[in-house]
């Protein structure tokens, strides 16, 4: 796990970090939820690494798949071992960036654009969504939400269960960051 934070820090622009200008969070929260009239699916994942570069305005995540939780835990063995192939495709991870008109090192919130490109179950794709930055007391919440399609990531589901999970996956993100010092 250190050598994903490392390889983010050094991804996204080392060279701010002694002005403060990175926020890190090894806590950050990636959750999904599926409503059908068969089956509700919801899954969480609190031990997601996130990197934000205020400076640059680059965002970075990693997410080890086996630390998403189900209340089930059939449910949880089937996302790992038939869906994510967890073996095989151990994180998933965003990189991109952020744009806004405002200096999100203010207090305050701040809305922001977000792109960049999701890489899970070994394919990249694409991803623009609207979320927050909010910095309050030295500490940088990033907040937002997207729906995700599993097909567009090559994740089969089978026939049989085609019924009891919703074709878009709603995908909410909350990350809580501490300046590096």
């Amino acid at each position: 796990m250190k050598k994903i934070l490392f390889v983010m820090l050094v991804a996204i622009g080392f060279s701010q970090f002694a002005h403060a200008q990175i926020y890190i969070t090894r806590t950050g929260y990636i959750g999904f939820f599926s409503k059908t009239p068969m089956e509700d699916i919801k899954a969480e994942n609190s031990q997601v690494y996130a990197v934000i570069d205020v400076a640059k305005k680059n965002i970075a995540f990693a997410a080890l798949l086996k630390g998403f939780l189900f209340r089930k835990q059939l449910m949880q063995e089937h996302f790992n071992e038939n869906y994510v192939e967890s073996d095989k495709y151990p994180k998933a991870t965003f990189s991109g960036t952020f744009k806004s008109n405002e200096d999100v090192t203010q207090n305050g919130v701040h809305n922001v654009d977000v792109s960049g490109k999701i890489s899970l179950h070994g394919v990249e794709n694409p991803v623009t969504t609207t979320a927050t930055l909010e910095m309050k007391d030295g500490k940088l919440t990033g907040k937002a939400h997207l729906l995700m399609v599993p097909g567009d990531y090559n994740i089969q589901i089978p026939s049989l269960v085609r019924e009891k999970i919703e074709k878009e996956i709603k995908v909410e993100i909350l990350i809580e960051c501490s300046a590096t010092k």
